[in-house]
């Protein structure tokens, strides 16, 4: 899985982002950026994380933040209104994790399918529909039981033409797959132990569970059990947000003790930390 695609499989985007140069507005009526400019702001957030994606895959981010823009002032999906914070706080946070996490999914999939990842409370798509427009040849589940944010993920499958793509209307606890996933992830979702036991069915030993976090979640960790290897914290740097953004990365023990629980000396480190995605 790469983080570099060259390959978006989802032909070209039928949005009406093309072509228009006007600027939209905001709701208190202010302008907001325009077309142009946000494409643009978009290419240097990509450049920045150290992603190559085509036009098309651009053109489909786009889509998919007007769709949010517009289901939004309706449905109320997110407390960010305006574009460029949207671009910022959703889409540059959700693609911060596709270098670190294609480095750690590097391993080809077995011949004849595709990667699976799951979105556990997924939203309005973040970081599920982001990631699958980065990685086309995934196989990507979200994970939403709320009716309206569902139906908001619905529409974003057809319109974005997202065929490899598959909106599940239910609680993660009702979620049957044929194979364990190769990448289980949250953004905002619960605590790790929470997460951990929701998306315990669905890993095997090779799956890679993956929680977005704001500042590193020390606690949480130490009340990890012994089913879930040491967790690797990575220290994400998102393009124009003035904010801390980590990845904690766990893997399901080689061996555990039922019942065990791991504990940290207090002072001591909780996690491996890295950078950058490092």
């Amino acid at each position: 899985m790469s983080g570099h695609s060259h390959n978006t499989g989802q032909g070209a985007s039928r949005s009406s982002w093309r072509g228009r140069e006007s600027a939209s507005r905001s709701e208190s009526g202010a302008p907001e950026a325009g077309a142009t400019e946000l494409a643009a702001a978009l290419r240097a957030g990509c450049a920045g994380l150290g992603l190559d994606l085509k036009p098309a895959q651009l053109g489909l981010l786009l889509d998919y933040l007007e769709l949010l823009r517009k289901w939004n002032a309706v449905y109320n999906l997110t407390a960010i209104r305006t574009l460029p914070r949207m671009l910022v706080e959703h889409l540059f946070d959700s693609l911060a994790v596709v270098t670190p996490l294609a480095e750690r999914l590097s391993v080809p999939a077995p011949a004849g399918r595709r990667r699976s990842v799951v979105d556990i409370g997924s939203g309005a798509g973040l970081p599920g529909i982001p990631l699958a427009i980065a990685w086309p040849q995934a196989e990507v589940h979200l994970v939403e039981p709320v009716g309206k944010k569902a139906a908001f993920l619905r529409q974003c499958v057809g319109t974005l033409g997202l065929a490899h793509v598959e909106v599940h209307p239910i609680r993660v606890e009702e979620l049957s797959l044929p194979a364990p996933a190769d990448l289980v992830i949250c953004r905002a979702f619960a605590s790790l132990t929470d997460f951990l036991a929701a998306a315990a069915p669905l890993t095997g030993p090779e799956t890679l569970v993956c929680a977005m976090k704001g500042v590193v979640p020390e606690v949480e960790i130490r009340a990890l059990d012994a089913l879930w290897a040491r967790p690797e914290v990575i220290a994400l740097e998102v393009p124009e947000l003035d904010a801390a953004r980590h990845l904690v990365l766990l893997r399901r023990a080689a061996a555990t003790t039922a019942g065990a629980a791991v504990t940290v000396p207090p002072g001591a480190p909780g996690a491996q930390l890295s950078r950058n995605g490092a």
